[in-house]
């Protein structure tokens, strides 16, 4: 498999009007089709932000069966694209919580799989006084997920998850050369740790990370910190863009890819291993 393929990260600043968030993924990603990307990533909480966290329970959906998933479905069959779907709220064990789940569509709008949030932001940002309970509202996951495409075996992980180098190690353990991340990183955490995470998550691994993210002010008060951007397996930003609605383009090559782990084969030197069990 030696074809470049064109990806793009979609950034937002959605907000609790389903309908508009939904109209702008779609116009976003119809211009990234357009710039020939081939697979998109949506950002976390794509289709709303509301004032609290308990708003996105209004929203919740069945698996396989909701506006939100029929949403992602056709725009990937219309657009002949595959899409990691960012979040959508699905019914979780307990009925006053939700599953923040990203969802992988293919370009025949098939579900193809399905990634489960397992780390949730529980935090006081104490320079900002910002306080995140995402515990109240999200039941965990506990499955890491990596999904076969045509561009390479794709990892899924969303937005807090960044922080936690051994579900990486356990997702390129299962086989992946690709990571996909929603998000919606506070601009407070953002602007200290995003960029080092993400290229350092591509580096340590030795794989491509599409990084889709909000990015700008929320009725909420919130504010997050964009910066969606694609890096390539050296770590080298392709493309990124820094706020505001757009998109940022990159091309994955399994060829350089793969030219970079044998060339530097700091995978297959690893002495200690870490999984995260199911």
């Amino acid at each position: 498999m030696t074809e470049k393929n064109k990806v793009a990260a979609i950034q937002m600043a959605s907000g609790p009007n389903v309908s508009a968030n939904l109209l702008e993924a779609e116009r976003i990603v119809g211009d990234a089709v357009e710039a020939g990307a081939k697979m998109v990533v949506l950002p976390e909480n794509f289709a709303f932000m509301g004032e609290t966290d308990e708003d996105n329970l209004k929203f919740k959906e069945e698996p396989g069966n909701g506006p939100l998933q029929t949403f992602i479905s056709q725009l990937a069959e219309r657009h002949d694209i595959w899409i990691a779907g960012g979040t959508i709220p699905l019914t979780a064990t307990a009925p006053n919580k939700i599953r923040s789940s990203c969802l992988m569509f293919n370009d025949k709008g098939e579900q193809v799989a399905r990634y489960d949030k397992i780390h949730l932001f529980d935090v006081h940002l104490l320079e900002t006084d910002e306080k995140y309970s995402e515990s109240s509202t999200i039941e965990p996951g506990t499955d890491t997920v990596v999904v076969d495409s045509p561009f390479g075996r794709i990892g899924m992980a969303i937005c807090y998850d960044l922080r936690f180098p051994e579900q990486f190690r356990n997702l390129v353990d299962e086989g992946m050369e690709i990571a996909v991340l929603p998000a919606a990183f506070t601009a407070h955490t953002g602007k200290a740790h995003w960029q080092p995470l993400v290229q350092t998550r591509a580096i340590e691994n030795l794989s491509y990370m599409i990084t889709a993210a909000q990015g700008g002010y929320h009725v909420s008060g919130r504010e997050t910190y964009g910066h969606s951007m694609i890096v390539d397996p050296w770590g080298t930003i392709q493309g990124q863009i820094a706020r505001g609605n757009g998109f940022a383009m990159g091309e994955i090559d399994l060829t350089h890819l793969n030219n970079t782990r044998r060339a530097f084969p700091a995978l297959e030197h690893r002495q200690i291993t870490c999984r995260i069990d199911a």
